[in-house]
């Protein structure tokens, strides 16, 4: 059934009529040109899509958009502000946290939900925290450097 829905993305109102039932992440990705969220696995088992919604994590790819109407989404391109990169976003370049760079908007956008919730979490927590976030690539361990070091660095996420 298509409707109307209306959210905030990345701090600006929108509204759109879509099929109810159509997936957040198509919704992002082509209806509204938001690339950095990728698919994956499309069954909620990789991480690659993962934006926020009302501060909560969420896989993209299994949340109909119904579920979004009146909530505020948060993309891995909401996170900079005129034209800086945010502090998570910056610890992944200098950490080289990335390798082939697929599963890093997932990463970043997991990593800030957790900093919303714990300013300073422990690496146990990150590595907990990240569990269902896959990276092929091996750079874990940069990963989780990268969010320690935003974590000294945020003062408190938003």
């Amino acid at each position: 059934m298509r409707r109307s829905i209306s959210f905030t993305l990345n701090g600006k109102p929108v509204q759109l009529t879509v099929d109810d039932d159509r997936m957040l992440l198509w919704v992002l990705r082509y209806d509204l040109g938001l690339t950095g969220t990728k698919f994956g696995c499309g069954a909620a088992l990789c991480g690659s899509c993962t934006v926020i919604v009302n501060d909560e994590a969420v896989p993209s790819c299994v949340t109909p958009v119904k579920e979004i109407d009146g909530k505020h989404v948060l993309t891995i391109e909401g996170l900079s502000r005129d034209g800086h990169l945010h502090p998570i976003q910056e610890a992944f370049l200098n950490h080289h946290a990335f390798q082939c760079g697929y599963c890093t908007p997932g990463m970043i956008v997991k990593a800030y939900a957790l900093l919303l919730k714990r300013a300073h979490p422990t690496r146990e927590e990150i590595i907990r925290h990240l569990d269902d976030n896959l990276c092929r690539c091996g750079s874990h361990t940069r990963i989780v450097d990268a969010i320690l070091e935003a974590a000294g660095s945020t003062k408190g996420v938003a």
